[in-house]
């Protein structure tokens, strides 16, 4: 945890609006316990397969593609169906989206435990 964490942590502790935790968990048993290996191990198989197919992630004229529209629909689909090779979909076409994503505004700004919602204006031109 961050400097700014902790003292947010502890101000709110001090008035009373957070209990404080009975037992202290260990970084070790969190890098394990927060952490699905059977859900990592799906996605590199699928990975694996789409730079079969595809090309690498990264790799040099690889097609480009708007993956966001192909998230969303799959997302849509495990919401009706449950299937959770859906969620291994939408997992595969973030971390592309992350590596390769072509988005204007794309960039990357940790919030803290700021509401976390969709950007709906260019903030250059606001």
């Amino acid at each position: 945890m961050n400097t700014h964490g902790i003292i947010r942590r502890r101000l709110l502790e001090q008035a009373g609006l957070v209990e404080l935790p009975t037992a202290r968990v260990s970084l070790p048993d969190l890098e394990r316990s927060e952490w699905s290996h059977a859900f990592e191990q799906l996605m590199r198989n699928r990975l694996i397969m789409g730079a079969l197919r595809y090309g690498c992630i990264g790799a040099v004229g690889k097609p480009d593609y708007d993956r966001v529209p192909s998230m969303q629909k799959r997302l849509a689909a495990y919401a009706k169906s449950g299937n959770t090779e859906l969620l291994v979909d939408v997992a595969n076409l973030c971390l592309l989206e992350f590596v390769e994503g072509r988005h204007p505004l794309r960039h990357f700004h940790a919030s803290d435990d700021a509401p976390h919602h969709v950007q709906t204006s260019n903030p250059g031109k606001q």
